[in-house]
């Protein structure tokens, strides 16, 4: 008999052969292993599950008839949105719903078009092919033939549940909405015609959410994703892991008790690696040097890099929020938006909702349509939900104070500072949070980094 020692405890052989318990040890651990990657793997898609999910049975909404996400309760469900600008979206499945048409009015918006893995099909809006004139999409389904029918812009989709929407980007958000959404419609498209449109439908102010479910429930997203979607032969041997847990195109989810196990463990473990994952992000840099700013997006549009594809660096982002377009990722001055995230104070200490923290924003701050800092939820991903029922502070916001040089004061904190109530987030005691500094238009300051953000202080 040998043995030797391992990261999972002591493996004894007998003449070369694992014993009866090491085999057994060995592969459950093949099986945590394979549920802990198939976790990681799975969070852009469960995401999109979950809000497709939502719009067909909590807002009953059918594939592909837009939605408005405008009040702070209707947007509470989306892993970190915008507070600001009002959003218009919905999903569609093609393989039912077949070809269909989005129609967009000329204005100030942007947005994407993403597969089921929120890998970006193309921009929308100022950004677009249409450039902010308006215009025709027509989305196509996996393996239908090409078309290029005159007036459209032709997107092949390559999943059969696809995600598109805009926001609407102007200053007057009410009169962005009572002039734009009218004219925002969709409608099927078949043998070359164009059916009735659908006009946009409010989501309501219900409880819902897009957050991927937690245990076992996380493993039926995944096996609805599965036994939906086409196969891409980058997610074949993903494939062949979910098999072994009892997740097989085709195939009732049935997992035996061993899988079983081995789903429940992955899904716990893979949660909190998928935490630690997001807030370490190893593979981006302090994006001021000296401070705990980091890109909050670390993806690329289509998820790879030269040599390999981006799977932690999806994992990250996709844990906390939703969506991603080549705007917000720009690099030309004046247009687009970049988001900037921390969670730790400047003594490296994880944001905490019983203290009182102040940032102070420089003058100047290198946004051509303005800036913004959203507060959310550790837990939940969510826009914080607090008393003030105001998770955010934004450039224009009406009793904003200003310092004699033109910067800014905002303080997080459970309760106001005396004469900053207006620059005030109000957080909840116990609770972690982090925020986003959003740049809208971002202008060249940004992009040279002559203009720099502070971390945020604890003060008392």
């Amino acid at each position: 008999m040998e043995s030797e020692d391992s990261a999972i405890g002591k493996l004894e052989f007998d003449g070369g052969y694992p014993t009866q318990p090491t085999m057994t040890k060995l592969l459950g651990e093949m099986d945590l292993m394979r549920a802990t990657d198939a976790y990681l793997w799975g969070i852009p898609a469960a995401g999109m599950i979950e809000w497709k999910n939502a719009q067909n049975n909590v807002f009953k909404i059918q594939d592909g008839q837009l939605v408005s996400y405008i009040t702070q309760k209707q947007k509470q469900g989306i892993l970190t949105p915008n507070y600001t600008t009002p959003y218009i979206a919905t999903f569609a499945d093609l393989s039912k719903t077949g070809p269909i048409v989005l129609t967009l009015p000329k204005g100030l918006m942007a947005g994407m078009v993403m597969d089921v893995h929120q890998r970006v099909l193309e921009d929308l809006g100022v950004v677009g092919p249409d450039k902010g004139e308006g215009g025709k999409y027509l989305f196509l389904p996996p393996g239908h033939e090409p078309i290029a029918p005159e007036g459209y812009f032709v997107i092949p989709a390559k999943s059969n549940i696809v995600f598109f929407g805009v926001r609407l980007l102007g200053k007057d958000k009410a009169e962005a909405v009572k002039t734009l959404v009218p004219q925002i419609s969709t409608a099927l498209y078949k043998d070359g015609k164009l059916g009735e449109s659908w006009p946009v439908l409010p989501a309501g102010e219900q409880p819902w959410s897009q957050t991927p479910r937690t245990g076992m429930d996380y493993w039926k997203s995944i096996n609805q994703l599965v036994q939906q979607e086409v196969v891409e032969d980058r997610d074949r041997f993903m494939m062949e892991h979910l098999r072994s847990l009892g997740i097989e195109k085709g195939k009732p989810f049935e997992p035996d008790a061993n899988q079983k196990t081995a789903l429940e463990k992955g899904a716990v473990l893979g949660q909190a690696m998928a935490k630690a994952n997001n807030y370490a992000k190893r593979f981006e840099p302090p994006f001021w040097k000296g401070t705990h700013w980091k890109h909050a997006i670390t993806v690329s549009t289509n998820q790879r890099a030269e040599n390999w594809d981006q799977f932690d660096e999806r994992a990250s982002w996709f844990y906390e929020a939703v969506s991603i377009s080549k705007a917000m990722l720009t690099q030309t001055p004046g247009v687009g938006q970049r988001y900037i995230v921390t969670y730790q104070d400047k003594d490296g200490n994880w944001l905490t909702g019983e203290n009182t923290y102040k940032l102070h924003v420089p003058a100047n701050v290198p946004a051509k349509q303005f800036w913004s800092s959203t507060v959310y939820d550790e837990k939940e991903r969510q826009m914080i939900v607090n008393d003030e029922k105001a998770p955010d502070i934004a450039a224009g916001k009406q009793g904003l104070k200003e310092n004699a040089d033109g910067s800014v004061d905002i303080y997080y904190g459970p309760k106001p500072v005396k004469g900053f109530e207006q620059n005030w987030v109000q957080t909840n005691p116990g609770d972690g949070w982090f925020t986003y500094f959003r740049f809208y238009a971002p202008t060249e300051a940004f992009f040279d980094k002559s203009w720099t953000l502070g971390d945020i202080e604890k003060v008392k």
